[in-house]
């Protein structure tokens, strides 16, 4: 039984020697000429003005919210819609279900104002 997962193991040493070779190299051959632009501000453009510690609005975490509930309900349809006559009257409460969680969560972001757009 566990000589089926030798090729496995083998995959996965070669891959982490081969990922560690690469890396050295990388960092012991790679030239290093640090100066004025590689070791300013990126992201934005200028230096940050405030706390990294400030408190976001919370109409970032509702368009995460938002995206979680799109992205499940897609990421589940798909596979349910390929395999609904073999599963029957069963799979199709349960994806009910699941369905009417996520018209709550939507719901829910509909009311605290994450659709829309100012």
């Amino acid at each position: 039984m566990l000589s089926n997962y030798l090729p496995v193991l083998i995959f996965v040493i070669i891959a982490f020697i081969a990922g560690t070779v690469m890396v050295s190299l990388g960092y012991f051959l790679g030239p290093r000429r640090d100066d004025d632009a590689k070791l300013s501000a990126y992201e934005c453009g200028f230096e940050s003005f405030e706390d990294a510690r400030m408190k976001f609005d919370v109409r970032y975490y509702l368009v995460a919210i938002l995206f979680i509930i799109f992205d499940l309900e897609i990421a589940f349809l798909f596979p349910w819609a390929i395999v609904l006559d073999k599963i029957g009257l069963f799979g199709f409460a349960a994806m009910a279900v699941f369905l009417g969680i996520l018209v709550i969560g939507f719901i829910y972001e509909w009311k605290k104002g994450a659709l829309e757009w100012e």
